[in-house]
């Protein structure tokens, strides 16, 4: 029956969105009936001015006023002219002149009803006549006030690159009326419908709050009224890690207060320890009942917080608040403790489990270490942690050439020499320090700046391939190759500099399902033809699968850190990467292995016979002199 219900309410949607769609294109094509034919009209209009224009200056030679004023004849002709294009329509064709004084007077009027005299005033919207006048241009005058349709388009007639006078043309047509009022029934009659769905509409959302109500009660803990595991799997899939910190928290010795007061008392605490937390965070912060006595807390970032303090600022509060409360149960006084693990940049992970992961992790330290504390750390091998550039301080960067790169070799594991260099974006601020990408990349995304600074690097790049011939990696999203401007910007780069392309690789990087993969595959191809080579970065994390070597032209595969950083003692990592390398073999691709900051984890690619390596052990990225 759940299921029944499901398939009514969807066809209900279905019939409802039908009907808005036929109503809403009846509209549409009321409207555009109206705008075809005013765009008709106006369009008839200019051809008579035109044609008018063109009559008139084979009669008058050069002084179209005194020609008319001395000469009756030629403004009989001129007005036969005027009044031939006189039509049901158009009712009304006449030329003013501006008189010294600013004042617009008839010259020739060749309306049939109420026709003006030569000199006689008449009083118009100056404003619109002043602007032919001024610009030379036709422009067209709507009168929304009248019903149907009414427009006046104004034409200038210009003798030796001056205006002398105006053409006025004004025609009307009640037919857009006519049109609407063969609508109106069938439009009062979706609107009868719409009354009918509306009622029909109320009785869905009452029955739309009985399911949020239970929904609710789904995805929230009974006994603590916070969230729980089920709310949490869907948090998370729409997450983005970058705007929360993450807080592990364990109550210090909860066993030992089951066992001791019972689980009347347990639970208790457990009540009271949220309160505690719920008062030292914030409305947008989330807090989940992870564990039995364990509570994740996602802390919200702001650009007005300062982010690499905010979530231990937060930990040490709750920690500190919980530490200073005595819990009462009943006639009992419950001294409580709680440990934190903190993970402040969550966006520094592959995946955010890896970010809760690294939470855990600092929450066992906290624990081993002797309990009610508060422990984050970032791995040294994370780049330098900063604040993020604003758009006008990354703008000054570009505009003063304070961008520039280092470059990190990257070396063949059979030879032990390098092979190329992978060239990383750096900016420096006004005071010299070294702004890493975290900092301005994202910021710019998706913007102009973001392609200039896309056009700087290849510079960059280009220039350092000339003086010094040496192969360079650069990198770029599968997204920035389907970006038209940034995509145009590296192939202008490719064309300019066509002679030393062949030194060039492109490390593609995304963390999103690939779209539109034909025109990726069109354009990476073209890329190629310059002799770029192509390098399918992070491979083995994120949504990487192997139905990519399908469809995209791959010259090199780079081993997701993730996996090489603990591969000499992780026997998962171990079987994963040589799964890959014995794919590469058959794909004939080259494997470089990222993240190798040890000896041992030298020595165990080189046992898996990868072919290349990069990584802190082998060098740091420096500016090439």
């Amino acid at each position: 029956m759940r299921h029944f219900r499901f398939i009514y309410l969807g066809i209900f949607f279905f019939v409802v969105l039908a009907l808005i769609y036929i109503y809403v294109s009846i509209e549409r094509v009321s409207d555009k009936i109206d705008n075809n034919l005013e765009q008709l009209y106006i369009k008839e209009a200019i051809e008579h001015a035109q044609s008018i224009e063109t009559q008139i200056k084979q009669i008058i030679q050069k002084n179209l006023y005194n020609e008319i004023k001395n000469d009756p004849q030629k403004e009989n002709f001129i007005q036969r002219i005027l009044s031939s294009h006189i039509t049901s329509s158009y009712k009304y064709i006449y030329i003013l002149y501006k008189d010294h004084k600013g004042v617009y007077r008839y010259l020739v009027d060749g309306s049939i009803e109420d026709r003006g005299d030569f000199g006689q005033r008449l009083n118009v919207e100056k404003k619109y006549w002043d602007k032919v006048y001024k610009t030379h241009l036709g422009i067209v005058i709507h009168h929304k006030d009248l019903d149907g349709l009414w427009i006046t388009y104004l034409h200038p007639i210009i003798f030796d690159n001056q205006v002398k006078a105006v053409l006025a043309i004004d025609f009307s047509t009640s037919l857009p009326n006519i049109i609407k009022e063969t609508i109106h029934p069938i439009s009062s009659l979706f609107v009868a419908i719409f009354i009918a769905i509306f009622i029909l509409l109320l009785i869905l959302l009452y029955q739309t709050v009985l399911t949020f109500k239970s929904k609710k009660e789904s995805v929230t803990d009974q006994l603590t009224n916070v969230y729980n595991r089920t709310y949490l799997r869907d948090f998370l899939k729409k997450i983005n890690p970058s705007n929360y910190s993450i807080l592990m928290v364990d109550i210090d010795y909860f066993k030992t207060i089951n066992d001791h007061y019972g689980h009347k008392a347990g639970d208790e605490v457990l009540k009271k320890i949220v309160e505690l937390i719920r008062s030292e965070i914030r409305d947008k912060d989330k807090i989940i009942r992870y564990g039995g006595e364990e509570f994740l807390i996602f802390i919200r970032r702001s650009k007005k917080e300062p982010s690499n303090t905010l979530a231990e600022t937060i930990a040490k509060r709750i920690n500190k608040k919980v530490a200073s409360t005595i819990i009462k149960v009943e006639n009992i006084e419950i001294k409580v403790t709680i440990s934190i693990g903190v993970t402040s940049y969550p966006e520094h992970f592959k995946t955010i489990s890896e970010a809760i992961k690294y939470a855990d992790s600092m929450l066992y330290i906290a624990k081993k270490t002797g309990r009610n504390k508060v422990i984050t750390k970032q791995p040294d091998t994370l780049v330098q942690i900063q604040e993020k550039l604003n758009i006008e301080e990354i703008k000054d960067a570009i505009d003063n050439k304070r961008i520039f790169c280092e470059f990190q070799p990257i070396i063949s594991l059979k030879t032990n020499k390098t092979i190329k260099y992978e060239a990383l974006v750096r900016i420096k601020d006004k005071n010299g320090n070294i702004i890493y990408p975290n900092s301005f990349l994202d910021v710019i995304f998706n913007t102009s700046l973001y392609t200039e600074m896309t056009k700087n690097v290849m510079e960059i790049v280009f220039e350092t391939i000339k003086k010094k011939k040496l192969h360079i990696s650069i990198n770029f999203n599968f997204s920035d190759i389907l970006n038209s401007s940034t995509y145009k910007t590296i192939i202008n780069e490719l064309k300019l500099h066509h002679d030393f392309s062949n030194f060039l690789t492109i490390e593609l990087l995304e963390y999103e399902l690939l779209k539109e993969i034909s025109i990726i595959n069109e354009r990476l191809k073209y890329i190629q033809s310059f002799g770029v080579k192509i390098a399918l970065d992070d491979f083995g994390s994120g949504y990487a699968n192997y139905a990519i070597f399908k469809s995209i032209p791959i010259d090199y595969i780079k081993i997701d850190g993730s996996l090489i950083k603990e591969i000499d003692q992780d026997k998962i990592s171990q079987k994963i990467v040589k799964s890959i390398q014995i794919l590469a073999n058959e794909l004939d691709i080259q494997t470089i292995a990222e993240f190798v900051h040890s000896e041992e984890v030298y020595k165990t690619i080189q046992h898996f016979h990868i072919d290349n390596a990069q990584g802190f052990f082998i060098a740091k990225p420096t500016q090439l002199t």
